[in-house]
């Protein structure tokens, strides 16, 4: 086969997904095209909530230390995030437009500078962890050292997910959602059965708490990069993913102007993240840790958001690509009303129920009262995220990624954190006031950005300007 790849023909691989992408009913394409990351997130959600059951019968507090390293984690990932952003954006747009040869070369370029970023930013993480977690984050005295070690080994994790996610990117920017989602199932499914083995110390494994828990992370990470490795070039050989030094300023140029506010929006949002659980440990290690156990809850909710979010993104993408404007905007209408009524529909089921999930991961009666407070205010509003996710993902598929970030600016630093802030101390509401700020952002937020995907002006290809 030649290294050349033929513009306008249906390379092997490449374009496969393309027409019914482009022109395919657009909720069943939705559907297929989000139902393999949904299945991927329910592992993933059941993991989440396996993590949290054995590090509750390790400890009674142990149980939050996830949570307390996952808003750093995240801003040392804020690049990957507008890496990933770019990438589907360009890669998608390229593969709906027939021009394969430049979506290869799009492919090799990120995966270049996703090893090189990645590398740089893991060890950064590691040797500022410490001073991070004691005068940024102020974690609670009764679980520091774990946060300490736990940190210690996903600093790991963060290199490993700079090569994973842009894999997982690329291959759903040609539409295939399926594969990723199957070698993730493989790769969470040998973490959830390792795990209470080395955080419990069940037969002859030691007793590791939360380092046996950031182990069976790295080793998932591992194997998951091994199978994206392996399908990449099976499948998809007219993808040459390979490092490169053929990184050209025009390319560059056009990274940096989707990237960019996305990287911004990450930023922004990582500090955020991290301020607000600073909030919330201002209230002790029985906040911090009902603030965990809430999140948990939560995550088996929005499931169907992480499904159809990226599904959203690669539909708006190539049909922008393509020229198929108008449809591109009611992929993302369809998308939001789809989200919307799904998490709606869990919140629902859920919020009944509550309290018989809560005493699966604590008997402390002061953790107890604090997450249901929690979930009663949050579920109610859990749908508007959806809507402002799906904001986000149009922005990136399409490549108008500005007012997504101003929008999730508002959302977190206004009222997240400023609004947080005054009704907790200001107004003297405590804990609740946090919850409170946390529901009327999303409210706000989701109401922005489905006014912004119905009247926006983001129905506009970015990679004919490049």
């Amino acid at each position: 086969m030649s290294d050349e790849i033929e513009e306008g023909v249906e390379s092997r691989g490449i374009g496969k997904y393309r027409d019914q992408i482009v022109s395919g009913p657009i909720i069943r394409t939705l559907i297929w095209l989000g139902l393999p990351p949904l299945i991927n997130h329910i592992v993933m959600m059941v993991y989440h909530v396996a993590d949290a059951l054995w590090l509750s019968m390790y400890s009674d507090y142990v149980v939050s230390v996830p949570r307390q390293t996952w808003p750093v984690v995240m801003l040392f990932q804020a690049v990957l995030n507008a890496l990933t952003a770019a990438s589907l954006s360009i890669i998608s747009q390229y593969v709906g437009a027939k021009s394969y040869r430049e979506a290869s070369a799009s492919a090799s370029k990120f995966f270049t500078l996703a090893f090189i970023l990645g590398g740089i930013f893991s060890t950064t993480f590691y040797m500022l962890r410490g001073f991070i977690f004691t005068s940024i984050v102020s974690v609670p005295p009764e679980i520091f050292d774990d946060v300490m070690k736990y940190s210690g080994i996903i600093a790991v994790d963060v290199f490993l997910n700079y090569i994973s996610f842009i894999y997982v990117t690329i291959l759903q920017s040609v539409g295939d959602t399926r594969r990723p989602a199957i070698v993730n199932v493989i790769a969470v499914s040998a973490n959830v059965a390792l795990d209470p083995f080395l955080v419990l110390g069940i037969g002859p494994f030691p007793r590791l708490g939360v380092v046996g828990a950031s182990v069976t992370d790295v080793m998932g990470k591992l194997i998951s990069i091994t199978g994206l490795t392996y399908i990449l070039r099976k499948s998809y050989p007219d993808l040459k993913v390979k490092f490169t030094s053929n990184i050209d300023f025009n390319w560059v140029k056009l990274v940096l102007r989707i990237g960019v506010p996305v990287l911004a929006l990450g930023l922004t949002n990582s500090f955020a993240f991290v301020f607000q659980l600073r909030l919330v440990n201002a209230f002790g290690v029985v906040v911090a840790t009902a603030y965990s156990i809430g999140f948990v809850i939560m995550d088996i909710v929005d499931g169907a958001l992480w499904g159809f979010v990226g599904a959203n993104s690669i539909m708006v993408g190539q049909n922008l690509g393509a020229g198929n404007f108008s449809r591109a905007r009611e992929v993302a209408y369809k998308s939001a009303l789809l989200v919307f009524s799904v998490i709606l529909l869990g919140s629902l089921i859920l919020y009944p129920i509550r309290s018989d999930l809560i005493v699966v991961f604590t008997d402390d009666p002061q953790v107890f009262a604090e997450t249901d407070s929690f979930l009663k205010t949050l579920l109610p509003t859990l749908s508007f995220f959806g809507l402002f996710m799906i904001g986000m993902s149009t922005g990136r598929g399409s490549g108008h990624t500005l007012i997504p970030t101003l929008i999730g600016i508002v959302r977190l630093w206004g009222i997240r954190i400023l609004l947080g802030y005054i009704l907790s101390f200001n107004f003297m509401m405590g804990s609740y006031g946090i919850w409170l700020a946390l529901s009327l952002s999303n409210v706000i937020g989701g109401s922005l950005s489905i006014a912004w995907i119905k009247y926006g002006s983001w129905t506009k290809a970015v990679v004919g300007k490049y």
